[in-house]
């Protein structure tokens, strides 16, 4: 009867999950899986196809926006055993099976295995495997961060506020290479430190992990805000504006082209998030679509290292619509097809590797 009456406790106080959300981590892996379906498969440049170029704009940082969200728990008390608790498990979760794949990868996709491994190490994208790492910085930081806030006598908005800036200032050496020599070499020249650890990518996508954890830390505001009457349309003003002139009209330029885009990206997935909210019952377990959903968001990790290895070859599809440009519906939805059946391929073989416990906690986290 104890036992029970316990377990009764541990049921009362345990947190239900956001179905909406983990359907929300599944489409944008689709998201995901479709740029490199378009981009590695088809052959496609960014501007040659009629969807990737907007997708682009808010499919990875969505993606860091959700990390962020779910990194934040209120209930976490930060001393130094959790903390190298914490640090040990991301660090074995991200980086063991990312060698593992990355290593198979080179094997699979490279003319030579050694050559590949030394190519793909010397670039930022690590032949598609940075994702991984730069999650392992993220969290690295954030938990250093968390702890040392956890440290503070007073209690305020300001510390997580201001590195959301501090990021953001990184960030914006992204795109001014000019002025910032210092990381990423002058006039196109590579600095090999850089490349070769990720932190490029780093800069990229960390003010859009501290945006959502942001977003979760003050959900019961975050939601006022967006219920509110002004909020949405004001968000698809910006959305329209700042979009087109990043992608079509181009009349910032210089040192303040990057502000549109920089808006674009987070309207849009603002956007993305509150629209999985607002209709948060068409992605539950109960409709197919938000079981589908769901499970492809529980996987997001065996998907991101094994759909590499499933992408198509078919370089004559790029042809097509760099000749045939603006087949918006047709240019989407191949690439969302031909996702889908990559993803499933990927499931498959990520079920067949979990049977052995072993792998399944090696090579995807899993105990």
């Amino acid at each position: 009867m104890r036992k029970f009456a316990a377990m009764s406790e541990i049921v009362k106080v345990k947190k239900p999950r956001l179905e909406w959300l983990d359907a929300l981590r599944g489409f944008t892996m689709i998201l995901v899986v479709a740029n490199h379906v378009a981009g590695m498969g088809f052959g496609m440049a960014p501007k040659m196809s009629s969807s990737m170029q907007f997708l682009i704009m808010f499919r990875m940082p969505l993606f860091f926006f959700v990390s962020g969200f779910l990194a934040y728990k209120a209930s976490q008390v930060w001393d130094l055993k959790n903390l190298g608790t914490l640090l040990a498990k991301k660090f074995r979760v991200q980086t063991i099976p990312t060698i593992v794949f990355f290593l198979f990868g080179a094997a699979i996709l490279g003319k030579d295995f050694g050559a590949t491994v030394v190519e793909w190490i010397g670039r930022p994208l690590k032949g598609g495997y940075w994702f991984t790492i730069v999650l392992l910085y993220m969290f690295i930081i954030y938990y250093l961060f968390s702890y040392v806030e956890s440290k503070l006598k007073w209690k305020s908005w300001i510390p997580i506020t201001l590195l959301f800036f501090i990021s953001l200032g990184f960030y914006e050496t992204c795109y001014q290479p000019k002025y910032f020599a210092w990381a990423f070499g002058w006039r196109g020249a590579p600095n090999e430190f850089m490349d070769t650890s990720s932190i490029s990518q780093l800069f990229l996508y960390f003010p859009f992990f501290i945006y959502g954890n942001i977003v979760h830390r003050y959900w019961n505001g975050a939601q006022k805000v967006m219920d509110s009457r002004w909020f949405y349309p004001l968000l698809i003003i910006v959305v329209i504006f700042a979009a087109l002139d990043s992608l079509k009209w181009h009349t910032l330029r210089m040192t303040w082209a990057v502000i549109p885009l920089t808006l674009a990206r987070f309207a849009l997935l603002t956007i993305t998030f509150m629209y999985f909210r607002h209709y948060h019952q068409y992605f539950t377990k109960f409709t197919v679509v938000g079981r589908s959903f769901q499970y492809i968001g529980r996987r997001t990790l065996d998907i991101y290292l094994i759909h590499y290895l499933f992408m198509p070859n078919l370089p004559t599809i790029g042809s097509f619509f760099d000749q045939y440009r603006h087949n918006f519906v047709l240019d989407t939805s191949l690439s969302f097809f031909l996702a889908l059946l990559v993803i499933g391929f990927s499931i498959i073989t990520s079920n067949i590797l979990r049977i052995s416990p072993f792998l399944k906690k090696w090579l995807f986290g899993r105990t």
